[in-house]
């Protein structure tokens, strides 16, 4: 069996520890999941403190008012399991509803868009199947930050300084825009509604932020602007707990949370990859990506047609994952030609974000992503609360009888997918990369990285990457920095869309973390990426 490469090709190395290590998109989160760990509590008691931090710290990409996904392996089990947090469209919104109000599509920044946050739920049910300690200690430092402060990072504070215009036209984000103005890199900011928002769900659980004053304000603020939401809709959400769906690749098993989640894509893409010998082509090189990126969009126009809300569709998820499907979409391939707009296939009888995960000294761990979807999700604040409200519902459909088709009750097309890898019953690897659509692109991509090339974590995020902007088998492809010039020409004389991103542009291929074990000797291996504020935290 070939041996991990412990090499790195840019200035920020490969993370070891043993006795647990977190990785996030900014180093106060992954400090505080890392002191969890110190005081006794085990990964997903980590991922809980860190994912509230990081509700603070990158206030535009996640938050309670949005939702989580998560996969969890107990070693002890030696078994994931996978927990969907997300939320559901309000009982009064209905497609004819919003057809009739002029709607062709899924309006995006809306209180249509709205539906109810899984996150608050999401965090106390995987504490109480999983975790160690009660939801007030792990919430300890996210309620710090909001109140005494914190000093705002390069990456995030650029970002926010660019969503000035936009949060000094949305309602309620007065918190946010401190002195009028978005603030700088550096500097302090305190969150004060947020503040007690999350002490008032460390003291009272989920049901302070569904059932209180906190929900109250949600349907306040919705209902003045035009929306439906009740208190009923709030009332009614529930996680759920599933089996993960998983497909093997190169020995070693991939585990994704099932539909509604596009977690499906990545699996998808990565069957059809698999009948390649992608090693035997020079990573870069055009031939390689341009049958990786042939796989992807097969997988896309699977995605778009078939994933939905398994509850209230019909998903057919064992057959799409099946080794005669991917054969036949395989052969659907040309080696040297985009192929024509792919459809979904046929089947026989019958369907801004964060990242973050964490594994202890026992050797469990915890893959979790939580979002609020786009950038400052639906834009709107709930009054006097400090929780941007999700836009998730821009993920459904408007198209007559489509699966994703709008409809009361139901959960939207997902794009927030946290993924993990098995040899055998033996945790391999924790991994995700954020950034909506590219999220399944970006698995199949460090995958094959760390499969077919051998690179550690670390060299695996800092690769430069493609992406198929829009998620579907037509989109524009993005090549970042870093693809060589005669590849991006080559790809371009097959037949892709090819656009080069360099600079602020970069944000279109997410960014991620991986933690990685060797099942013999418990030594981890961590990467955060480059492209973000990330850090590895272990000891």
């Amino acid at each position: 069996m070939k041996t991990m490469s412990f090499a790195f090709g840019s200035r920020r190395s490969m993370v070891v520890g043993r006795r647990g290590m977190v990785a996030t998109s900014n180093p106060l989160a992954s400090a505080s999941g890392l002191d969890i760990l110190r005081q006794g509590g085990n990964a997903a008691d980590a991922v809980i403190a860190a994912a509230a931090v990081l509700n603070v710290t990158e206030p535009a990409s996640t938050g309670i008012g949005g939702d989580c996904f998560a996969l969890y392996y107990d070693a002890a089990m030696r078994k994931v399991t996978a927990l969907n947090g997300s939320g559901r469209a309000p009982m009064a919104l209905t497609a004819e509803y919003l057809r009739d109000k002029g709607y062709a599509t899924m309006p995006e920044r809306s209180p249509h868009a709205v539906t109810v946050p899984g996150a608050a739920a999401g965090w106390q049910d995987l504490l109480a199947r999983h975790g160690t300690m009660p939801l007030k200690h792990v919430l300890a430092d996210a309620i710090r930050y909001a109140r005494e402060g914190y000093p705002v990072h390069p990456v995030f504070g650029e970002a926010w300084g660019r969503s000035q215009a936009f949060l000094l036209a949305s309602p309620h984000t007065q918190d946010y825009l401190p002195g009028g103005l978005a603030p700088h890199i550096g500097q302090m900011v305190r969150l004060p509604s947020l503040a007690r928002t999350l002490e008032a769900v460390a003291e009272g659980g989920a049901e302070a932020f569904y059932l209180g004053e906190i929900g109250d304000s949600i349907v306040r603020t919705l209902n003045a602007l035009g929306g439906v939401m009740t208190h009923e809709d709030l009332k009614a959400h529930r996680s759920t707990w599933h089996e993960p769906i998983c497909t093997t690749y190169r020995g070693v098993t991939i585990y994704e949370c099932p539909p509604n989640g596009q977690g499906l894509a990545a699996l998808l893409a990565l069957n059809v990859a698999s009948g390649f010998e992608l090693s035997s082509l020079p990573p870069g090189s055009p031939e390689r990506l341009h049958l990786m990126i042939e796989a992807m969009r097969l997988a896309f126009a699977d995605a778009r047609a078939y994933i939905a809300d398994p509850e209230m569709a019909d998903v057919p998820t064992e057959a799409l994952l099946g080794a005669g499907y991917a054969r036949q979409r395989r052969a659907l391939i040309r080696y040297d030609r985009v192929l024509p707009l792919p459809q979904a296939g046929s089947l026989p009888g019958g369907s801004d974000t964060v990242y973050l995960c964490a594994v202890d000294g026992e050797g469990n761990a915890c893959s979790f992503i939580n979002s609020l979807y786009m950038g400052w999700g639906s834009g709107i604040v709930a009054r006097g609360t400090g929780v941007f409200l999700q836009n998730r519902g821009a993920g459904f459909s408007l198209e007559s009888g489509h699966r994703n088709e709008v409809a009361p009750g139901k959960r939207p097309y997902h794009t927030i997918i946290p993924a993990m890898a098995l040899r055998g019953d033996a945790l391999w690897a924790a991994f995700g990369v954020m950034g909506g659509f590219m999220q399944p692109q970006g698995h199949m991509q460090v995958v094959s990285a760390m499969l077919d090339d051998d690179l550690n974590p670390q060299e695996a995020l800092n690769q430069p990457r493609w992406c198929l902007e829009a998620g579907t088998a037509d989109s524009v492809l993005a090549l970042e920095e870093g693809v060589p010039l005669a590849t991006m020409a080559k790809l371009a004389e097959m037949g892709h869309q090819v656009r080069p991103v360099s600079g602020a542009g970069r944000g279109v291929f997410g960014d991620g973390q991986i933690i990685r074990r060797d099942a013999e000797t418990g030594v981890l291996f961590g990467g955060s990426d480059p492209r973000k504020d990330g850090q590895v935290a272990v000891f």
